[in-house]
């Protein structure tokens, strides 16, 4: 690295905890997206990479963003190879497949239509925290790694054999009716291709891409963007619905009931087939997931282990301790077992589909058999960026003064005679995120 003549300063609320986030033409522009590459390709080049993947979500803005990201990665000397638009996880899938030396994905995630931003990949693992501090760090000062000479760029078409491994892992029995709905998002194309090659009737709905989402927000999170799926369900006799956020690694999913099975729920249903064939193996699930499931993961042989919230830090945490399956409440699902361990809603509807085509019971079954509890859904309560994380601290303190028992993970999980409840920052959005849960 050496020192450029000037360097470049970001917003203050786009380094987030485990990636890059703003909003276009407020705190994110395309001079962010070129310091980032010349930021992220320095960090690279100092680990002796020599190239690194590159893809984009179908937001209008993307292109422009991907455009100048490619320029700063290039200018480091790295060869930068376009993936091209398409889901999250088929990013990472590159880098692994081509064995780059990282990725970085132009994605806005589940966030309104205005919102984009990067997630990155430092070889197959995930860059976030101290890395992204660093990032930053560098941008400030202007210590820019200027390569001899500008590094290739050079377009891989990757979809076909991201498609292909999907399908590699499905086995089932009896053929399903499935509806699918990509909310006119990055995963549409993706999805597209994907059914076309399951055995069973599947019927898609906003698989075209549009960045302005004409139909409904594709944040599977929230029960009114479920309304369309549940309707075709009824419509067509499914056995289930599957929907996919901005970016296609949050997974949401309905029964043939037309009721919502949360995060939590889905990863009761993969863990049964996980913990089949590696007994006792450790589950993780975030802060935010029911007593439920940890309670479902020890009756089944597993061992539950509750971590903190972010796609990064599940990653993280699943390499640490070797579990072949993780899963976050906001529809992040991590497949370790016979799979890369990032969160990939493709993947987890693959084995999905496959647990219900082989066995007996349908998924509203599963549903049913679970044991009855009250929760809410995640309540998000507004809170400006400069106050929120100081707010669970103040609340921290005084929850510990009056004796409560409290999990302090991630936030605060206070555990009480009949049930928990949960406070903590969201680390992509201004919000204190709420949860409440009783027997």
């Amino acid at each position: 690295m050496r020192d450029g003549v000037s360097g470049h300063a970001f917003h203050p609320t786009v380094l987030r905890e485990y990636d890059i986030r703003g909003i276009m033409g407020e705190t994110l522009s395309a001079a962010d997206a070129l310091a980032v590459g010349r930021a992220f390709g320095a960090i690279l080049a100092a680990d002796g990479a020599r190239d690194v993947a590159v893809g984009y979500d179908g937001r209008l803005t993307s292109p422009e963003l991907e455009a100048a990201l490619v320029e700063g990665l290039a200018s480091t000397g790295l060869e930068v190879i376009r993936v091209g638009q398409g889901p999250t996880p088929m990013l990472y899938f590159a880098v692994n497949h081509l064995e780059t030396g990282g990725g970085i994905m132009v994605t806005g995630s589940h966030n309104p239509p205005q919102h984009n931003g990067f997630k990155m990949m430092r070889g197959c693992k995930a860059f976030f925290g101290s890395d992204i501090v660093r990032l930053g760090q560098i941008a400030a000062s202007g210590a820019w790694l200027d390569g001899p000479s500008s590094g290739a760029v050079r377009t891989t078409e990757i979809m076909g054999a991201y498609v292909a491994r999907l399908l590699a892992d499905f086995a089932g029995d009896k053929p399903l009716t499935v509806a699918w709905d990509a909310g006119n998002a990055a995963a549409g194309p993706a999805m597209a291709a994907l059914t076309a090659g399951l055995p069973g009737t599947h019927i898609l709905l906003n698989e075209t891409i549009d960045g302005t989402f004409p139909n409904h927000h594709p944040d599977p999170t929230e029960p009114e963007n479920l309304v369309q799926l549940q309707a075709a369900v009824a419509e067509h006799g499914c056995d289930l619905g599957i929907a996919f956020d901005g970016d296609g690694d949050r997974i949401g999913v309905v029964d043939g009931e037309g009721e919502i099975l949360w995060a939590d729920q889905v990863l009761v249903v993969l863990a049964s087939e996980v913990l089949e064939a590696t007994p006792g193996a450790t589950i993780i699930a975030d802060v935010k997931a029911s007593q439920v499931l940890f309670d479902e993961v020890a009756r089944m042989g597993g061992t539950p282990l509750m971590w903190k919230t972010g796609h990064s830090l599940i990653k993280s945490k699943m390499a640490e301790t070797g579990a072949p399956l993780a899963g976050e409440m906001s529809g992040h699902i991590f497949h370790a077992d016979r799979y890369y361990g990032f969160d990939d809603a493709l993947y987890a509807a693959i084995r999905l589909l496959g647990i219900l085509s082989r066995g007996e019971r349908s998924l509203a079954d599963w549903r049913r058999a679970l044991p009855p509890a009250r929760n809410t859904p995640e309540i998000r309560i507004p809170c400006p960026e400069d106050r929120k994380f100081a707010a669970i601290e103040e609340t921290r303190a005084r929850l510990e003064a009056a004796g409560a028992e409290v999990n302090g993970i991630d936030g605060v999980r206070v555990r009480t005679a009949d049930g928990w409840w949960l406070l903590r920052a969201s680390n992509t959005q201004a919000v204190l995120v709420a949860r409440c849960e009783a027997a």
